[in-house]
């Protein structure tokens, strides 16, 4: 008769195990920390469980090594193609998350069908039955006959069918609801996730099947789970974007094989998920005239300029104003409020200031910074900037107006869409003028304002 294997609870703090779990590390004493997971298996049974992952490999020179592309599978979806670096990659695990309804199993199902003309597909479905994803898949417009779908949360009847099927790409839609008999706590748990993720994983990387993770998402927007999910895939995904709109934005956190922070741009319709080939357009709002507290940004999203609205409203906000951001940081907009009030003299003490970014994008980067306080500066004087104007730059706390980087890029850009107005940090003014586009340099944010006034 088999044994059944045994679990030990490990401290996430200390690394300190216990054989049964205490509410109360007895090594570190740190409350809360001790987590279920499973105990070493004998040496022998742990050469014969991994025997696959063990093959011992020469030591070699690292310029001796013979590095070559990996291949690359392009997935039908452009904008996903985008996100992942040109397409799926043999053995690579993609982890992706995002709000319940907000398109995860929709865009995979789309790529599942059309990967499945060229290669051998698996769709696995632990929240929905067979009958439930064809139903979707009609709604859309799939044809779905080469589509194998097995409707499974059992771990180790998965990796049977991964073995019997042997599919070159599989969803596992979601990997919380997946458990193993070797852990007693239910689907879900943080041992059960971590220990059926990075089983998922080694089948993945000794197959070379592309696999890909759909997980579920805190109150927060963090991927639910254990932090070690995020580290063992080789790419996380996080679908953004509200509900309530019908676009959606799909970002990379992280990427072994292309670039981090790029993005895809989706539209939601009646026949799926569709993608955007002019993002710009969707983070712009039409107004019929300029109005005051508008302000274009040429940001960077991963290799994609982007041309994004920043607005901002100032109004009297009494003893005690509000600083209020969407789509930005917070605490950097206080920050900029107070450069803005030193160095330009202009003050917001007793005023209420709302920043938000249009279309629901979220903005990172410094380069931002010089948008929004000329878009806070126009809503304060009550004067529109001119028709056609964009500014990027990160302003520093001595009030200097510092470069970002890749600045050309972002002005052929903001040219190519017809403005014509841009201020910019000087180090990122081009050596060639650009065609229909006036450029102002400056060092300085109060440079900055006396070029507005004058333009």
């Amino acid at each position: 008769m088999a044994r059944e294997a045994k679990t030990l609870y490990t401290c996430r703090d200390c690394g300190g195990t216990s054989p049964k779990w205490l509410g109360q590390c007895p090594h570190c004493r740190a409350w809360n920390t001790l987590d279920e997971g499973l105990a070493e298996p004998p040496a022998g049974a742990a050469r014969n469980r991994f025997q696959a992952l063990a093959r011992s490999q020469p030591v070699a020179t690292l310029s001796e090594i013979e590095a070559a592309e990996v291949t690359r599978t392009p997935t039908g979806q452009e904008e996903l193609d985008r996100v992942l670096g040109g397409g799926i990659v043999a053995g690579g695990v993609t982890l992706i998350g995002g709000d319940p309804g907000i398109g995860k199993s929709t865009l995979l199902l789309q790529a599942l069908d059309a990967l499945s003309g060229q290669m051998k597909v698996l769709y696995v479905t632990g929240e929905e039955s067979g009958a439930q994803v064809a139903l979707r898949s009609r709604r859309l417009g799939l044809t779905g006959a080469r589509v194998r779908v097995l409707a499974e949360i059992h771990l180790e009847k998965i990796l049977g069918a991964l073995q019997e099927e042997a599919p070159a790409f599989c969803v596992i839609d979601s990997i919380q609801t997946v458990y193993s008999d070797q852990l007693s706590s239910a689907p879900g748990s943080v041992a059960q996730v971590r220990e059926c993720a990075a089983q998922l994983t080694r089948v993945a990387k000794t197959s070379g099947c592309a696999l890909v993770l759909v997980g579920h998402v805190t109150k927060e927007g963090a991927l639910a789970g254990p932090r070690v999910l995020e580290h063992i895939v080789d790419t996380v995904l996080y679908f953004e974007g509200d509900t309530h709109s019908s676009f959606r934005l799909v970002r990379a956190i992280k990427n072994r094989f292309g670039a981090v922070n790029e993005i895809g741009v989706f539209a939601m319709t009646e026949r799926g998920l569709k993608g955007v080939s002019n993002p710009s357009a969707i983070f712009l709002s039409s107004h019929g005239a300029p109005v005051p507290g508008s302000c274009v940004l040429v940001t960077l999203e991963g290799t994609r300029p982007l041309l994004v609205e920043v607005q901002a409203l100032v109004d009297s906000g009494g003893p005690s104003p509000r600083r209020l951001s969407v789509g930005l940081d917070r605490d950097r907009l206080a920050m900029l409020l107070a450069v803005l009030h030193r160095h330009a003299g202009v003050s917001c003490a007793d005023q209420d200031v709302f920043v938000n970014a249009v279309g629901g994008v979220r903005i990172a980067e410094p380069a931002a910074d010089l948008a929004v306080l000329l878009a806070i500066t126009s809503s304060l004087r009550a004067r529109a900037l001119p028709r056609g104007f964009v500014a990027f730059g990160e302003v520093g706390l001595a009030g200097e107006v510092r470069p970002a980087p890749r600045g050309q890029e972002r002005l052929r850009e903001a040219a190519k869409l017809g403005f014509s107005i841009a201020v910019v940090p000087k180090a990122n003014a081009p050596k060639k003028a650009i065609e229909g586009l006036t450029i102002h340099a400056v060092d300085r944010i109060e440079e900055a304002i006396a070029v507005v006034r004058g333009v």
